[in-house]
C-alpha cells in the first residue's frame, strides 16, 4: 500500500455521468469474516453499551438565520477555534473564512493544482489538531492524475487571497473519476486524518483492498499509516463503499459514515476498523445473507430519491445527515448504536440540495447548501450557510 513517498497503480476510473450510479459487481477478496482490528484511540467499538441517556424520539428544528449568501460551489467546511468556518469551493479551489458572527467573508487563497470536472476538484478541508500551534489547513482535491491530500500554512497576517502557504503533498494516488471521489477528511479523537473515498464508478476498486478507492483511510498528520491500523503498513482503515462523504464521531467516540447507494439505499453506517460494507456486492440492510457474509449490515438506509446524502454532523445525541437528491435534513436519534426511533426529516424541498452540516460549539448546526454545483436549482442568493438551533 501506499506510503508518502509511493504512487499507487491503480484500475482506471469509470467515465459514467449518471446522477449517482454505476453498476457492475466484483467478488469480495478475503478478510471479510475474519476479527476487526482495534484502532487504539479510534474510537468505541460497535457494540458498546447503550448511552445512559437517549435522545427523544422526536426532535427539532429551526433556522434561526442566514450567515452567508453567494458561495460558489461550497463543499468541505472546517471550524476554526473560537467559531469561524473555513470553506472550500469545489469549482474555484478557493477557501474563504467566513466569520461566524456577522459573516463576513475573507478569501486566504487558492489551492494549487486542483482540476474541476463532474463531481471532482476541491473537496473537504479540516484544520489541523494543534491548529493553535501550527496553522494547518489541510485539503482533500482532484487533480489531473489523481485525488490527494495537502496541508498549508494558514497566515491571516497576510493580505487576503494570499494567506495560504505553498502545498506539502501528504498522501496521494487516490483514484479519481468524473464521479464518486469521495472527499470528506476529518480529524479524529485520536487526532488522526481520517478520509472517505469513493470507487470511480469502478466499482471493483471497494473490494479491492490493494486500492485507495471506496474506502475510509485513516493517517497521521504526515500522511503515514497510523498505529493500530488494520495493517501495518496500510491506511486503509476499512473497505467495501460505493462514495464515503460524511465522517463523524459520537459522543463515545465512534465513527459513522454516510454513503450514497446506486439504485436502491442510502446508508449511514457506523465503522470499525477492518471490516468490508459490502459494496458492490451488497447495498441496503441484510447484508449477512449476501453471498460472501461477513458484510458489515448500515444502521439506517434511505430511498435514494430521499437521501443521497453528503456531510453528517453529530449533536444532541443524533447524527445529522444532509442530502443533496433528497433536498432535507435527516435526523437520526441514536442510543448507543441503535436508533431510537425512524429518521425524521426537516427542511424539505426548502432549502434545495444540502451538502455539508457541522456542528458549532454551541450545540447549533451549520448548514451548507449546493445549488450552484451544476446539479441544483440556484435561486438569488444562493449558496448559503444557515444556522440551526435544533434537539
Amino acid at each position: 500500500m501506499q506510503r508518502r513517498s509511493q504512487t499507487a497503480v491503480l484500475a482506471a476510473a469509470s467515465l459514467l455521468l449518471a446522477a449517482g450510479c454505476s453498476s457492475g459487481g466484483a467478488q469480495p477478496q478475503g478478510g471479510a469474516s475474519s476479527a476487526p482490528a482495534k484502532s487504539p484511540g479510534a474510537g468505541a467499538s460497535a457494540g458498546a453499551t447503550p448511552s445512559s441517556t437517549a435522545p427523544p424520539a422526536k426532535g427539532s428544528v429551526k433556522v434561526t438565520g442566514t450567515l452567508a449568501t453567494g458561495l460558489k460551489s461550497p463543499w468541505g467546511v472546517a471550524v476554526l477555534p473560537g467559531g469561524d468556518l473555513l470553506v472550500a469551493s469545489r469549482d474555484t479551489g478557493k477557501i474563504v473564512r467566513v466569520a461566524a458572527h456577522g459573516g463576513k467573508i475573507t478569501e486566504l487563497g487558492s489551492v494549487p493544482g486542483v482540476d474541476p470536472g463532474g463531481e471532482g476538484g476541491l473537496l473537504g478541508i479540516a484544520v489541523s489538531s494543534m491548529f493553535g500551534a501550527d496553522h494547518q489547513v489541510y485539503a482533500y482535491f482532484t487533480t489531473a492524475s489523481d485525488n490527494r491530500i495537502a496541508r498549508m500554512n494558514y497566515d491571516e497576517k497576510r493580505p487576503p487571497g494570499n494567506q495560504l502557504g505553498a502545498p506539502d503533498t501528504l498522501f496521494k494516488g487516490i483514484p479519481k473519476g468524473q464521479i464518486h471521489n469521495g472527499g470528506r477528511i476529518a480529524f479524529g479523537p485520536d487526532k488522526m486524518l481520517y478520509a472517505g473515498t469513493g470507487e470511480t464508478g469502478d466499482t471493483g476498486l471497494a473490494q479491492d483492498k490493494q486500492s485507495l478507492g471506496g474506502k475510509i483511510l485513516r493517517m497521521t498528520p504526515d500522511g503515514e499509516p497510523a498505529h493500530g491500523n488494520p495493517e501495518a503498513d496500510s491506511v486503509v482503515y476499512d473497505y467495501g463503499h460505493r462514495n464515503v462523504q460524511g465522517l463523524a464521531w459520537d459522543e463515545d467516540k465512534r465513527l459513522w459514515a454516510s454513503e450514497f447507494g446506486q439504485d436502491t439505499w442510502d446508508e449511514l453506517n457506523v465503522i470499525e476498523p477492518g471490516r468490508n460494507y459490502g459494496w458492490p456486492k451488497a447495498e441496503g440492510k441484510a447484508k449477512s445473507g449476501a453471498v460472501g457474509s461477513g458484510f458489515m449490515d448500515p444502521v439506517e438506509v434511505w430511498k435514494t430519491a430521499d437521501a443521497s446524502p453528503s456531510g453528517i454532523a453529530y449533536a444532541k445525541g443524533s447524527v445529522w445527515m444532509a442530502s443533496l437528491r433528497g433536498e432535507r435534513l435527516w435526523r437520526i436519534p441514536l442510543n448507543g448504536t441503535k436508533p431510537v426511533a425512524a429518521p425524521q426529516a426537516f427542511l424539505k424541498d426548502t432549502y434545495g440540495r444540502l451538502r455539508t452540516v457541522v456542528a458549532a460549539d454551541d450545540g447549533a448546526l451549520w448548514l451548507v447548501t449546493s445549488n450552484t454545483d451544476g446539479r441544483g436549482t440556484a435561486h438569488k442568493g444562493d449558496d448559503r450557510i444557515l444556522r440551526l438551533q435544533v434537539s
